[in-house]
């Protein structure tokens, strides 16, 4: 099976890469903007005929699109996530490879849900930001394409490689932070939302088994079960053996964003609120803002029984793993 992997470099696409690599079936190329990519190219800028020329050529069964863009305003996120988006699918359109598609999309795309609730795949997307929007913009495009096409909402991915920004990865460096310097106490704010963290190698099994299947439409790609930032955090300082105290600082609910980092440092609490966020007391370094621009409140729970039933697909990696990963990541820093 030939594959074309677009954004390999990514978080999510670096993972996609080794478990398709795994497989003697597959034929990897892996085309993308940064130097590690076989072929270099930029989907947010490249012309759709670039494009379909380079899949006439490689000739792909799958396509599998990883790349995109988390950060940034709103021109930015809708270059990369929707643009490009529409790069992909009309070259699609014109090649004549014939190759299915499967697009990486993302919880942010329904917005906030209903505390206890489980959002499953026909719930009306409302999404409460500009990366939500660009990201549903482009599920659009990819459902409407006339392709053979398959849509991964993954919830919020964790475990090796999660990026220092995020709310794991920003409190894992606070705690070696903290265990360096021998402080005992951290004072944590924003630990109350709650999310539905997946490992990453569970998502590259999903897109694996989405390239392999026949099922199209959108399919939630979760753990099916929130979890409080308050308890990862808890976890997360018990596989990394610190002894210390965690100590939570409110933030008033009226100022939280819709979607507050674990906003952390050893020394001192930030409110991560990006408009009117403080500087930390320690250094003066930069405010903690919120790496999720997701919009989906306090809350956010897939339903996973699409992906059990159309694509084989369960999740299999504990949270208490991801964490470990994270931490061992984070330890070898100290």
């Amino acid at each position: 099976m030939r594959v074309l992997l677009l954004g390999s470099g990514g978080y999510l696409g670096r993972y996609v890469a080794e478990h398709l690599l795994a497989d003697p079936s597959v034929q990897l190329t892996a085309l993308g903007r940064g130097d590690d990519a076989d072929v270099r190219f930029d989907l947010s800028t490249g012309s759709p005929g670039a494009l379909t020329r380079f899949l006439d050529a490689v000739h792909p069964g799958v396509v599998i699109n990883c790349a995109g863009a988390t950060r940034g305003g709103a021109r930015e996120l809708t270059r990369h996530n929707t643009v490009a988006v529409a790069t992909v699918c009309e070259a699609m359109r014109r090649s004549g490879c014939a190759a299915r598609l499967v697009q990486i999309g993302c919880a942010s795309e329904y917005g906030p849900s209903q505390p206890g609730s489980s959002t499953a795949e026909d719930a009306v997307p409302r999404p409460g930001g500009p990366y939500g929007v660009s990201k549903l913009a482009a599920t659009e495009l990819v459902l409407g394409s006339g392709l053979d096409a398959i849509v991964l909402r993954v919830f919020s991915p964790v475990g090796p490689g999660t990026p220092a920004g995020s709310p794991l990865g920003r409190l894992a460096d606070a705690m070696r932070r903290a265990m360096q310097s021998g402080d005992g106490e951290l004072k944590l704010s924003g630990l109350g939302v709650q999310r539905d963290f997946v490992d990453v190698r569970d998502v590259a099994r999903a897109v694996h088994a989405a390239s392999l299947s026949a099922a199209q439409g959108v399919v939630n790609i979760g753990s099916g079960r929130a979890v409080r930032l308050r308890d990862a955090a808890a976890v997360l300082a018990r596989v990394a053996g610190f002894g210390g105290s965690l100590n939570e600082v409110d933030v008033p609910a009226a100022r939280q964003p819709l979607a507050q980092a674990v906003g952390t440092t050893a020394t001192a609490t930030t409110s991560a609120i990006a408009a009117t966020a403080h500087a930390e007391q320690s250094g003066g370094a930069a405010p903690a803002v919120s790496p999720y621009p997701d919009g989906c409140g306090a809350w956010q729970q897939a339903d996973v029984r699409t992906a059990r039933d159309r694509l084989g697909w369960r999740p299999r990696i504990a949270l208490e793993e991801s964490l470990a990963d994270i931490w061992m990541e984070a330890a070898c820093r100290i």
